[in-house]
């Protein structure tokens, strides 16, 4: 993605709906890219933060993830960083530790929250303690699979847990790697396809609901839970495709779910985000049982910001415009420096 091309589109545009309004004082840089499965989705929210960004008169340049980072962060300093970049590189803590080793003030959580909200089943320990209401899951790695026998351990998994199940990699987003399955048949197949992105699978019972995006966002006066996001697949299961393909997935927004419901919704995202450590913006993934309760699925601390992505969706319809949040979040940041 060319992000110079998608400033000077958005420059020209910018000028003439502000008029003489000065460029913002502020300098930021855009994190995006990476070498992980998604990284396409990142260059996509990278671009998006781009264009937001020009549109409110920000001076920003986008880098990637890769061996030129560090030199590029010290060659081009900024007040402050977004991270819009997706997968590991951006969400398991890793990259924000170096990012704190070199004092660069950056958007989101701390690496050691970020660590804990990436690994999926111990997010979902966490947040049942907080007395939030999560599918039942086991998590188990390859090795234990191999060297017990996977048909004796899938028929426990499938005594303990019953069917359709949800079977997705225990670190990753994007749903890369998740499927649900009906039929016993199916789950072998659904654990190689899940081990391919990664060395430990969670199986979790499947929730039959409304499924929600529930975002959250911090501007300075403590986290405030954005109206939630109904999404509607037309295949009925929200995998990659569905996702990013435009027009294969209807979303509602504020969700089509009684006033009860979305205010436990808002205080289920709001006590993830909290029990997690979370900082600045946060999406949970939630489903709204036939009963009326909302069941946590996961939490996502670097939300997608594509044109098909929830958290855009979530903060137009509180009535936030997404460039001016973005440069309230780069500025408290700024002026925090680097201090977590």
């Amino acid at each position: 993605m060319n992000d110079s091309a998608g400033a000077a589109a958005a420059a020209p545009a910018a000028a003439t709906d502000t008029g003489a309004r000065a460029e913002h004082p502020l300098r930021a840089l855009v994190l995006a890219g990476g070498l992980t499965f998604e990284r396409e989705v990142s260059l996509s929210s990278g671009g998006q933060v781009m264009e937001a960004l020009h549109r409110s008169r920000v001076d920003a340049e986008l880098l990637d993830a890769d061996s030129e980072l560090l030199p590029g962060l010290a060659a081009h300093p900024a007040d402050a960083v977004f991270i819009a970049l997706h997968g590991a590189t951006g969400e398991d803590g890793a990259l924000r530790a170096v990012l704190d080793l070199a004092g660069v003030p950056y958007v989101g959580s701390p690496a050691a929250a970020c660590r804990l909200a990436w690994d999926k089943p111990a997010a979902k320990s966490v947040v049942r303690g907080a007395g939030v209401t999560t599918p039942d899951w086991v998590a188990l790695p390859h090795s234990t699979f191999r060297e017990l026998g996977a048909g004796a351990v899938l028929d426990l998994i499938v005594a303990r847990l019953g069917l359709p199940l949800m079977v997705k990699p225990a670190s990753g987003g994007s749903a890369l790697g998740a499927q649900k399955i009906s039929r016993v048949e199916g789950l072998p197949a659904a654990m190689v396809s899940a081990f391919a992105y990664g060395d430990t699978v969670l199986v979790e019972r499947f929730v039959e609901g409304v499924e929600l995006a529930l975002s959250v966002v911090d501007l300075g006066q403590g986290p405030e839970a954005l109206p939630a996001v109904e999404i509607a697949p037309e295949s009925g299961v929200f995998d990659y495709t569905s996702r990013y393909t435009p027009g294969l997935t209807e979303y509602h927004t504020p969700a089509r779910v009684s006033g009860a419901v979305a205010a436990r919704a808002a205080e289920v995202a709001l006590a993830a985000h909290r029990a997690l450590g979370l900082a600045d913006l946060s999406r949970t993934d939630a489903i709204v049982s036939a009963d009326g309760d909302v069941h946590f699925l996961e939490v996502n601390v670097s939300p997608g910001l594509t044109e098909t992505s929830m958290f855009p969706m979530a903060l137009e319809a509180a009535g936030y415009e997404l460039g001016d949040v973005l440069v309230r979040l780069l500025a408290r940041r700024a002026a925090a420096g680097s201090d977590r």
